[in-house]
């Protein structure tokens, strides 16, 4: 059977009572270290976007949760996507590439949206779709049962993306159903009992997905490839920097980079946003001017700040090693 395309027309559902219908975690990550969740359902009923807390963490007609990993060497890896329900499978696809949506290959991914995925039917109305899905990774077919936690397939980048992330939909009687706050639609929050999660994902309204030491400001491709890191640096690279790579930005928020070293502060930068920026990195760092680096252990902090308040950081460490004494080998 076709699996039905993301941006299908479909309605959001009026408030929906969950009754004996929850949802388990569907990936093998650890939210806030090893995923975090991009976007949520849009609940703004105009041309402007709201997450269900009144955030900024959608946009305009998104109709799911994304789960995303920090870098695509992180899906190259594997990350297992898991069925958040017992259910049957209506429908698959498992035959796109995995690719950054372009519009060199829009025609491509025309009505297939979703990219590589599966749909599950739970029965009483309620379904569930897993979009952007790994090429070759599902391993399930049309009417197969499935239990919550089996394994559906893998994290991937097919379909209309521009990041590795499981896009999974919740709907009830073909409308879609926020599985944050189910019950409400003009208020902000989640009511105690008033979510479809048997254990509810904590909210993180931005933070700090990676960062890492490189000998240049590293290009932005890279960054998003997991490749950018290059700790240890040697004693005489020609550059010192340190970068971070953040998200969920906001017009004003701020991020910091510092880096202590053997002398104290070594390196000391923020810079605040121009604009919202769903994904965003920032460098700082010192050219080398003759001699060499320091020996001894480096701490970079990365700092995401809203109205000078933190809501995320990463500490990332190296050690640079003097080089040995040639009189002594």
């Amino acid at each position: 059977m076709r699996l039905a395309a993301l941006l299908a027309l479909i309605p959001l559902a009026a408030p929906a009572a969950a009754g004996d219908f929850r949802l388990q975690f569907p990936l093998d990550c650890t939210l806030g270290e090893t995923c975090h969740i991009q976007q949520f359902v849009d609940r703004d009923p105009g041309p402007g976007a709201r997450d269900f807390t009144c955030g900024t963490l959608s946009y305009d007609g998104h109709k799911g949760t994304d789960f995303a990993l920090p870098f695509l060497s992180d899906m190259q890896a594997g990350v297992q996507v898991r069925a958040a329900a017992d259910g049957v499978v209506r429908g698959t696809r498992n035959t796109m590439a995995d690719q950054y949506a372009t519009a060199e290959n829009a025609d491509s991914i025309d009505g297939k949206e979703c990219g590589n995925g599966v749909v599950l039917r739970h029965g009483g109305g309620w379904e569930t779709q897993y979009c952007h899905m790994k090429r070759g990774s599902v391993r399930v077919e049309s009417g197969q049962k499935v239990k919550a936690g089996d394994v559906l397939g893998e994290v991937g980048l097919s379909g209309k993306t521009q990041f590795p992330h499981l896009h999974l939909s919740v709907r009830k009687d073909g409308a879609v159903v926020d599985p944050f706050a189910p019950q409400t639609l003009e208020t902000c929050g989640t009511a105690e009992g008033e979510t479809l999660w048997a254990d509810l994902p904590a909210y993180q309204p931005g933070g700090v997905m990676g960062a890492g030491f490189s000998t240049a400001v590293p290009d932005y491709g890279a960054v998003k490839s997991g490749l950018a890191d290059e700790a240890p640096l040697a004693a005489d690279a020609p550059a010192f920097v340190f970068w971070a790579y953040a998200f969920g930005g906001q017009a004003g928020d701020a991020l910091e980079l510092t880096v202590t070293g053997p002398g104290g502060e070594f390196v000391s930068h923020s810079e605040a946003l121009n604009k919202n920026q769903a994904q965003f990195f920032r460098a700082a760092g010192r050219r080398l001017r003759g001699g060499q680096w320091p020996a001894g252990s480096y701490t970079g902090i990365a700092r995401l700040l809203r109205d000078g308040q933190e809501i995320g950081r990463l500490v990332r460490s190296m050690e640079i090693t003097a080089p040995a004494d040639p009189d002594t080998q």
